[in-house]
Order: structure tokens, then C-alpha cells, then sequence
């Protein structure tokens, strides 16, 4: 077992000059160590019980102690390793997306893919737009859900994902998360309880917050949730819905099999769940199974976009649902923006209407592919977990390396990632992080990666 070897020498000057104080003094001592530096992190922490024999506090004072620097984010306890002092100088969240936008800093932390000839496409679709004869109408108020023919063009869109759906049953909104949010907001309700990924996408957790939704996590199998403890829920809980990514998960990479998915449509019939199909990275499938919308079109919300297949920017999404859902869905749109702008619909829906969306998600399938096998070739010999067809592959560390110190320890040398920790549903994440592998050119992508490996192979013990 690592010990960290400044440990003995904190404990010494930590018990000369506390050892008689109060509860909250031997709190305000450990965190100024901590913030002064005095006590690196990735240091392990005495056990509550070392920490009660010396400072003479009670077994439960001694964990009450640890769970007040846990609160402010200064230590993080770990089932049977202990509690450890965290990376302070790992930035908030906010901070380090803002950071990954830098123009010297290689992201791995987002996803973005783009083809070579976007740009030229986007010159090519506004020339077009601007020779239209509807154009003055773009510039009016539409639909909430978008015009007649604009939701007909989805509804094909989707139809070749496998999910017949009639137009009236497709809205159009500013990008999936846009549809995920009206969905939290047309569907559930504050208190509501959702069954999620015990890792998952953590656009869904920011929507939980907000909408003040308890997320209870599900295991996982090999190929998507755990089922049974899924059917366990939902005896113990009042499930009111599940959020599943079932094709192309993320960050796991898992395309849950044929019978999963009929399971899951059982279990949700069993209990009166809503199923939110989250789908934005389906595309990368080549022949994925049944949309669960489709064996479940009763109580399935899809929702998915254009985001990752064609353009981040273009903030163009979509979402079908049951009738039952679908005026609750438009007054969500209409209260959150009205409308999907119309010149970005008019472009995505061209680009539905000739091909181009089918043509640009065959290109990157390959494209991702290609970045899958680099990932691989660069990183052999650590563990990884992801899909052939993937843009992400997600790195449980090795040994005693933890994700904080990696992270911090990367952005340093100008490569941002991410941790376990935005997507995890319970209470200890695990030491991982997950690679985007879709924003970089191939070399930089290559020459980054061994950057990775080189700094976790240094913060292995």
C-alpha cells in the first residue's frame, strides 16, 4: 500500500499543535494545511479511528471532521483505500472548459469532429439560402416544433435509424441538450426520481439540478446497464422515468444488444417508466439495434441532433415522443425559445433532404475508426473501454494514479481531459478519465496521447 512519505512528518507537527483542540480547530488546521500546501495532495489521511486516538474526539466527531474538508472539496474518501487530500489546484469546471477553448491547449476533453469540406458546404447552403424565394419568411416567428415539411424531413431522417415516426411527432429544437431539457421540463417534475447510468452523460446531471429531478444510479454490465438491479429499483423506488443512452453510450462506449433493450421496455411497461433515448452519438453505429423509441413507442422519448454528425455550431436537434407528450413538449419549446432559429433549421434541413447528413456520418465512422486504432496503438498496455466506431475511449488509471493529479498534471503540458468525476451518478467516482478523441488533427492527436501515457505512468505508484 502507497503511503505518501510526508505523512509521518505532517502527523507529528499536526498532533504537536492540536492535540488538545476542539472539533472544529482540528477541521480549520487540516484545511489551512491543506490550502498552504503543507500537506500534498494524493496524501492519505489518517483513519477515522487514528484520527480519533489522537486528537481525542469521538469515533464520530473524527468522521464528521473528514466529511466537513469532503464538503468544501479538500479530501475525498475512498471505499477500502481511505481518505485522501485532493488536487485544490484543479480549477472549477467551469474554468477548465474555458481553458480547453485556449488556442494552445490540445482538447481532449470535447468533442467537435468536422470534415475537411464543411466549410465549403456551409458557403454552398447560404449561397443557396440566399437565391431562395422563401427566404423572407426565415425571418419570421415559426412553429414551435418547426414547419410541416421541416418535421417530414426528420421523420425520414429517422426512419433510416430504424424509428417510423409520423411528422406530427417530431419537434425540432436548438440541439439535443435543448430537447433533453424541454423533455425534464414538459415531462418531469421537481422530486421526480430517474434512473440513470451510475456513469453518464453529464449534460443530463446539469439538467437534474436544475430541474431539482433525484438521479439514482444503475450499475453497470458488460454491454449496458445492470437490468436486474434496474427491476430492483424499481421495487424499492418510485421510478418516474430512465435515462439511457443505448447506442453509443457515453462515456462507455456500450451498444446495449437486442434482448437488453427488450428487457428494458419490459421493465419500464412493468412500472410506468418514460424512457428518455438519449441517441446523439447513434450515428457512429454502422447497423445499431432497435431504437428503443421503436419497441417502445408508448412511452419513449428520442432524442438526438445534428451536433456530432454534422456541426457543433449548428444547434440543430430533434425529438419524438408519444402524442401524449407532445403538446406539453411545444409549450416547453415555446418557453424556452420559441423556435429553432429558422435560418440553422433551413440549412440542416437541406442537408437532410440531399444527402449530406448520411454522407458526413459515413465519413466520420471511418474517421473515428482511424482515431480508435492511434488510441490504441499509442496507449497499449493500459486498459481501455470503448467502441471501434467512438470518438471517446474511457482510461481506468492503473495502480494507485489518481484522476485529479492526472488531470492537473496534463493541463500543465497543455492537454485538457476530462475526469470520472462530471459523469458519475454515486458518490466515489472512479479513478478514470475519458479522451475525446474527435477535435485534433491525427499527428497532434497521436503526439498528445503520449503525453497521457507519460504523465500517468509518472502518477503510477
Amino acid at each position: 500500500m502507497y503511503v505518501n512519505p510526508v505523512r509521518s512528518k505532517y502527523c507529528h507537527a499536526y498532533n504537536a499543535r492540536v492535540v488538545h483542540a476542539g472539533y472544529k480547530d482540528v477541521v480549520d488546521a487540516l484545511a489551512a494545511d491543506i490550502r498552504a500546501g503543507k500537506i500534498p495532495p494524493g496524501t492519505r489521511l489518517p483513519t477515522h479511528r487514528e484520527l480519533a486516538a489522537r486528537e481525542g474526539l469521538a469515533l464520530v466527531t473524527a468522521t464528521r471532521v473528514y466529511a466537513e474538508l469532503a464538503a468544501v472539496g479538500l479530501v475525498s474518501g475512498e471505499t477500502g483505500r481511505g481518505t485522501f487530500v485532493r488536487e485544490t489546484s484543479l480549477s472549477p469546471r467551469d474554468d477548465i472548459e474555458r481553458r480547453a477553448f485556449a488556442e494552445d491547449v490540445v482538447d481532449l476533453n470535447f468533442n467537435y469532429p468536422s470534415m475537411p469540406e464543411q466549410t465549403d458546404l456551409l458557403r454552398t447552403a447560404l449561397r443557396g439560402l440566399a437565391s431562395s424565394g422563401d427566404l423572407e419568411a426565415l425571418l419570421r416567428y415559426q412553429s414551435h416544433g418547426g414547419r410541416p415539411h421541416e418535421r417530414a424531413s426528420v421523420a425520414l431522417h429517422l426512419e433510416r435509424r430504424g424509428l417510423e415516426v409520423p411528422a406530427n411527432q417530431v419537434m425540432i429544437v436548438s440541439g439535443a441538450q435543448h430537447g433533453l431539457a424541454i423533455t425534464a421540463l414538459a415531462v418531469l417534475q421537481p422530486g421526480d426520481v430517474v434512473a440513470v447510468d451510475a456513469l453518464t452523460y453529464p449534460g443530463f446531471k446539469v439538467l437534474a439540478q436544475a430541474q431539482r429531478l433525484e438521479l439514482v444510479p444503475i450499475p453497470a454490465a458488460a454491454d449496458g446497464p445492470d437490468l436486474d438491479a434496474l427491476a430492483q429499483l424499481c421495487v424499492t423506488r418510485r421510478i418516474r422515468a430512465v435515462y439511457t443512452m443505448p447506442t453509443l453510450h457515453n462515456p462507455l462506449g456500450w451498444v446495449t444488444p437486442q434482448q437488453s433493450r427488450q428487457r428494458l421496455v419490459a421493465i419500464a411497461r412493468e412500472h410506468g417508466l418514460v424512457i428518455i433515448e438519449d441517441a446523439a452519438y447513434a450515428y457512429l453505429v454502422e447497423r445499431p439495434p432497435t431504437p428503443l423509441a421503436a419497441l417502445a413507442p408508448e412511452s419513449t422519448i428520442y432524442v438526438s441532433g445534428l451536433s456530432k454528425n454534422v456541426a457543433t455550431g449548428l444547434r440543430f436537434g430533434f425529438v419524438s415522443a408519444p402524442k401524449e407528450f407532445i403538446e406539453v413538449l411545444e409549450r416547453a419549446i415555446r418557453a424556452t425559445t420559441w423556435n429553432t432559429p429558422a435560418l440553422m433549421t433551413a440549412i440542416a434541413t437541406g442537408w437532410l433532404n440531399d444527402g449530406t447528413v448520411i454522407r458526413l456520418e459515413a465519413q466520420k465512422r471511418v474517421d473515428a475508426r482511424r482515431r480508435q486504432a492511434v488510441a490504441r496503438k499509442v496507449l497499449d498496455g493500459f486498459e481501455l473501454v470503448g467502441h471501434p466506431s467512438s470518438y471517446f475511449v474511457w482510461l481506468p488509471l492503473p495502480g494507485e494514479a489518481r484522476a485529479d493529479q492526472v488531470a492537473v498534471a496534463l493541463m500543465r503540458e497543455n492537454v485538457s481531459v476530462s475526469t470520472a468525476e462530471p459523469f458519475a451518478t454515486t458518490k466515489h467516482p472512479p479513478h478514470a478519465i475519458r479522451l475525446a478523441l474527435g477535435s485534433v488533427d491525427l499527428d497532434v492527436l497521436a503526439e498528445s496521447l503520449d503525453r497521457v501515457k507519460r504523465v500517468i505512468d509518472a502518477h503510477t505508484y
